[in-house]
């Protein structure tokens, strides 16, 4: 039996959330090395602690801005049959979770100020083991899934 990787895509609007999440915390790292460098004129630290520290700052505000939202969203893929929710995700490990229908025992939406912003919002579902999630659909197809998975969810407790 060939088990095929899951094809759902989260909404591409995603990226925009990403990246604007991004910014935000680029924004931060910019008042953190500011601060910093005060303190290096302030106190006559040697200079290539700031210089360094902004750099760092720098590249990882790169990725995370630029690189890290298209990888996170080309590499996240989920289907929901009658039996399971199929989630397969990660950068650089792949992380592939198959969960039984009969053991959700939760399923919600989620909106930050962000995902809102774009009209996306998070399908979450637990089970006894944890919480997993649906990153970033749109409102109405994340309604949809989250009540498609609440009818399989309830459908399948029952024939138990």
């Amino acid at each position: 039996m060939v088990i095929h990787d899951p094809q759902q895509r989260i909404d591409e609007d995603a990226l925009k959330a990403w990246r604007l999440g991004a910014w935000i915390a680029a924004a931060v790292y910019t008042v953190i090395i500011g601060v910093l460098i005060f303190l290096t004129i302030r106190f006559d630290w040697p200079y290539w602690i700031a210089g360094a520290a902004f750099l760092i700052a720098a590249v990882v505000a790169l990725f995370e801005i630029a690189y890290i939202p298209v990888w996170r969203w080309r590499r996240f893929r989920y289907d929901v049959s009658e039996h399971e929710i199929d989630l397969l995700h990660g950068l650089i490990i792949r992380k592939r979770t198959i969960i039984p229908m009969v053991k959700v025992q939760h399923v919600d939406t989620k909106q930050g100020p962000l995902l809102r912003k774009y009209q996306l919002a998070a399908v979450t579902f637990s089970t006894a083991a944890g919480s997993h999630e649906i990153p970033a659909l749109l409102e109405s197809k994340a309604e949809q899934v989250r009540n498609q998975i609440a009818k399989l969810a309830r459908i399948t407790d029952e024939e138990i």
